[in-house]
């Protein structure tokens, strides 16, 4: 076998499938579904924001949550301040280190995790937060027949 893109084959590798991706649209104030995961179990290994429209709101928040079509909703990231220092066009967000409860978002923060999220969607949670980004996750099936893609 031939590796010709040994960059693609170790993501593969370590993360696992994708990246999937898509866009937020412009933030406000209600849930934006932005991973739909049907089948079964998947583990999200890693996952990133980009902003593409400046977030400038002060106090707006964001947040990140499963939401299953069974069972409890679950917070994946806290309701985080991006606005009141101004996140700029080409900021790539990643995630704090957490502690007991769950990570904030936090400018260039590491990207990789380990969270089992069940059938239903991931949703994007702003709370009057403005500005637009792309949200990307990569992830490896839990389930046989498990599926992650864009909401």
């Amino acid at each position: 076998m031939t590796i010709t893109n040994k960059g693609a084959a170790f993501a593969a590798t370590v993360l696992g499938l994708g990246p999937v991706t898509k866009s937020s649209g412009t933030l406000a104030s209600t849930a934006i579904p932005v991973f739909t995961i049907a089948g079964g179990e998947v583990m999200i290994t890693s996952v990133w924001l980009k902003v593409t429209t400046a977030i400038s709101t002060d106090s707006g928040t964001v947040a990140l949550q499963n939401n299953p079509t069974t069972g409890d909703t679950v917070t994946l990231v806290t309701a985080t301040d991006l606005g009141t220092t101004d996140t700029a066009v080409g900021t790539i967000v990643g995630l704090d280190q957490g502690t007991t409860a769950a990570s904030k978002f936090l400018r260039g923060g590491r990207h990789d995790i380990m969270w089992v999220v069940g059938i239903g969607q991931v949703e994007i949670l702003p709370n009057a937060a403005n500005g637009v980004v792309t949200i990307g996750c990569t992830w490896v099936p839990l389930s046989a027949g498990a599926t992650l893609v864009a909401a």
